[in-house]
């Protein structure tokens, strides 16, 4: 069982949602903390929320679309901490435009952000980790990443991409002690719908009903660190619907085919 006390724990899109949860939940466990998101005064608002000393919580604003950045960031962390124990990568972006209307600038920021970003920023802490002879990601997928549902294309394929990059990486990573935990995320209370992007790139500005009416933010960290505790490889934090979702591809996939297509967005 993993004890987070002192352990440097660095979030992406730790400004708001479930990287902000994630923050107060490990803060809690006494664990030095590294924040990154685009919005500074976010950040200090959340560092402040986490009543740690200021020695132990480093703001750090990063665009993570900005790949040639990942390294310099990666070295402030070490400045700072002298060492990265924990790399939560959670900044993400969600969709929510058909095939046909979607631009091919838009694929590309979806999968810049949400797939090689993380990629860029696994690149500059794995040298650190494999050096320390420890370490652990914790990915945030989403459901997403085993099912394609409509007018979440570029979301869905970005998020697939992850769970063959990081099951890569767990295996690679084995002989240095470097560990990896996928979390297949259903409906969590946050405004990722909202800040969803449309065929021209723009907010979506929408709040769905089941992202509404989905987990708190702050259970769904709850679980997160309960499952890294754990060293588990993958969980789902899911309602019902969703989890058995992944089971019916798995064992009935042309059900799942057939509820997905029916189930159009409202």
């Amino acid at each position: 069982m993993e004890n987070f006390k002192d352990k440097v724990v660095w979030i992406t899109g730790a400004s708001s949602g479930i990287g902000e949860a994630l923050a107060m939940a490990f803060a809690r466990e006494g664990a030095k903390l590294v924040l990154t998101a685009r919005r500074e005064e976010e950040l200090k608002r959340v560092k402040n929320q986490t009543g740690l000393p200021e020695q132990d919580v480093l703001i750090l604003p990063l665009d993570v679309t900005k790949l040639e950045l990942a390294e310099g960031a990666a070295q402030q962390v070490i400045a700072h901490f002298q060492r990265i124990d924990i790399m939560v990568h959670n900044a993400g972006v969600s969709q929510r435009s058909y095939i046909r209307d979607t631009s091919m600038e838009v694929y590309q920021q979806l999968m810049t952000i949400d797939f090689f970003s993380t990629v860029a920023l696994t690149k500059a802490v794995l040298p650190y980790m494999t050096q320390q002879k420890s370490g652990h990601f914790i990915i945030m997928s989403s459901v997403a990443g085993k099912i394609g549902t409509i007018m979440r294309s570029g979301y869905n394929a970005a998020k697939h991409a992850l769970h063959g990059f990081y099951d890569s990486l767990r295996a690679e990573g084995y002989q240095d002690n470097i560990k990896v935990t996928t979390i297949c995320a259903g409906y969590i209370r946050t405004n990722i719908s909202v800040n969803a992007l449309n065929e021209a790139g723009g907010k979506f500005g929408k709040m769905d009903e089941n992202q509404a009416n989905g987990i708190p933010a702050e259970e769904c960290a709850r679980r997160i660190l309960e499952a890294v505790r754990k060293d588990k490889k993958e969980i789902y934090i899911a309602g019902f619907k969703e989890a058995a979702a992944i089971y019916l591809k798995r064992f009935f996939p042309n059900l799942l085919f057939d509820q997905v297509r029916k189930n159009i967005p409202k």
